[in-house]
């Protein structure tokens, strides 16, 4: 079993060390503007750090329900490297909003793109195991016959 699941376990723990360092970047920026929780507001630099690691931690609960979805039902594989590729647009994300709002615009769809695939990979694997285990019918047999 730990052998069809290594990768996506190895990504989790990529992503919660994203998490965290961008946690750490808020309390820094806390630190840096004297901007003490529970205030959220303060110089644009600041604003824009929190926004960003907020943005990216609203997120990450879906990103590792379609990690885990698409590379269990789908391809461990290929679930992996598209998490990887999240991880990296989500880091591009959070340094290019750190430096100006527009500065987050293209990793942001990248990412956005990146987790429809990992839709998509999701819900064909999950559609063939219904329909090969409840209903007898392998798509994959069809489709290589």
């Amino acid at each position: 079993m730990l052998d069809q699941i290594h990768l996506l376990a190895a990504v989790t723990v990529l992503g919660v060390l994203e998490q965290a360092y961008f946690f750490l970047q808020v309390i820094y920026a806390r630190r840096v503007f004297g901007i003490s929780p529970p205030k959220i507001s303060g110089p644009p630099e600041f604003e824009r750090i929190f926004r960003a690691q907020v943005n990216c931690s609203e997120y990450f609960p879906i990103f590792l329900a379609l990690l885990w979805q698409a590379g269990l039902f789908f391809h461990q594989g290929l679930a992996a490297a598209l998490g990887l590729l999240y991880l990296y647009a989500r880091y591009c994300y959070f340094m290019g909003y750190r430096a100006s709002s527009s500065e987050r615009l293209a990793p942001i769809y990248f990412s956005t793109g990146v987790l429809w695939i990992l839709i998509a990979a999701s819900a064909l694997g999950i559609l063939h195991f219904f329909l090969s285990h409840y209903v007898g019918l392998n798509i994959l047999q069809l489709l290589t016959a």
